[in-house]
């Protein structure tokens, strides 16, 4: 067992002058496109990708996607046409916007601390920025990427959702394969480092900033300086710092972040890595997508219409495994029946997303579970996609040596 620790970035980090750097970062940028775009027009169209992909909640288009589909159309342009100035711009000028950041003083000691206890360390900053522009503030914080080793850091390329959304803690451990460990969250933003974090039942230290009070609905695990995070990591008892998914919110997060995860780890993969086995007799991702799809379509969205239709149904088992032969998933197309497991689940989200409190607890009898409710059904729907996502991870390290 280790421990996940969830790093804000920006003033947890970083002490970032947001009310000046991102006026200088906009002009910045205005000025490295003024010759194929008017800054006003770049602007416009800069802030409406922004709040697209703040809003976005579907698992099947990136942040990058999302934003690239309001933002190009606007200027009349594709991102080929901008796609070196924005590279040079990236490369270059964004570097120079490092005056108004300054490193905090103990937040590189305590990375290299959770290092040495052998934690999982992630950037967990807002993923807004291209992964190049988020390397660089990583640097300005003296926590260059190329000197340490996290386990993830956060970008619009990567991921499908922003904060304050819980989805996007749930993503972060979805990529990361949902280990069954302790995760810890420090930040310094109550709505989107706190407020998330609770949603997930994922303890938080809180990065007090002077003269601002937690609202009276929240609370912290620790609160302090940075130089704070270690004492109050070592006080907690780990076995009791795992997520609490037995929440609405929580669950619908976790069935949000796995097609998104799936989507992001799978991306680029041969069709040799997608048909290779670990081991004879287990399965490989062709078959695993399917088997994803199939429950999805077959099992799962039944279910919650027939509980949503009928009082205290009586919900029967199905064994879903012989379908691997039956249906002969092994000869199907892999990254079709992921596509076609996103489309089924985001109609299962739909349908969780309309459901007010009372309609979770809606009973059902189920052969094996006995009594039970819509809530803790959807649960077990959400430990069965955390189990997949894992096997997952290890058939696709499986592949790359085999492959």
């Amino acid at each position: 067992m280790t421990l996940t620790l969830l790093l804000d970035l920006d003033d947890t980090l970083l002490d970032t002058h947001m009310d000046a750097f991102i006026p200088a970062y906009f002009q910045a940028l205005s000025a490295a496109l003024a010759d194929e775009v008017d800054p006003r027009t770049m602007l416009t169209a800069l802030m409406d990708g922004t709040r697209r992909m703040m809003a976005n909640g579907s698992p099947a288009k990136t942040l990058r996607q999302v934003f690239d589909t309001a933002f190009f159309p606007a200027l009349g342009l594709d991102r080929d046409c901008l796609q070196s100035k924005i590279d040079t711009f990236y490369d270059n000028v964004f570097p120079t916007l490092s005056h108004l950041t300054r490193p905090r003083p103990g937040a590189v000691e305590l990375v290299e601390w959770a290092f040495r206890q052998g934690y999982r360390v992630v950037i967990a900053t807002n993923p807004l920025f291209p992964l190049k522009a988020i390397h660089h503030r990583m640097r300005w914080a003296g926590l260059p990427p190329e000197k340490y080793p996290f386990a993830l850091v956060a970008s619009y390329e990567t991921f499908h959702f922003t904060k304050p959304s819980p989805a996007f803690y749930a993503e972060a451990l979805a990529q990361l394969g949902w280990p069954d460990d302790p995760v810890v969250m420090v930040g310094d933003d109550i709505e989107n480092d706190l407020r998330p974090a609770a949603a997930l039942g994922i303890p938080a230290y809180w990065i007090e900033n002077p003269g601002t009070a937690l609202p009276g609905d929240l609370s912290a695990a620790g609160r302090g300086r940075i130089d704070g995070v270690r004492a109050w990591i070592e006080s907690l008892d780990l076995t009791a710092c795992q997520p609490d998914l037995s929440r609405p919110e929580a669950l619908i997060s976790v069935l949000r972040s796995i097609p998104a995860a799936l989507s992001q780890l799978t991306a680029g993969l041969s069709e040799k890595a997608w048909r290779c086995k670990p081991q004879p007799g287990e399965w490989c991702l062709v078959q695993l997508m399917c088997h994803l799809r199939d429950v999805e379509n077959d099992v799962n969205l039944p279910r919650i219409k027939k509980i949503l239709a009928e009082e205290n149904p009586f919900i029967p088992g199905q064994v879903t495994d012989r379908w691997i032969e039956e249906r002969d998933y092994a000869q199907q197309d892999g990254p079709l029946a992921l596509d076609e497991f996103i489309s089924a689940r985001t109609r299962t989200l739909g349908l969780l997303a309309a459901m007010d409190a009372e309609t979770w607890l809606r009973p059902a009898r189920h052969n094996i579970f006995g009594p039970s409710t819509l809530l803790e059904l959807m649960g077990f729907v959400a430990e069965h996609d955390r189990s997949h996502i894992r096997q997952v991870l290890t058939t696709i390290a499986a592949a790359a040596e085999l492959v």
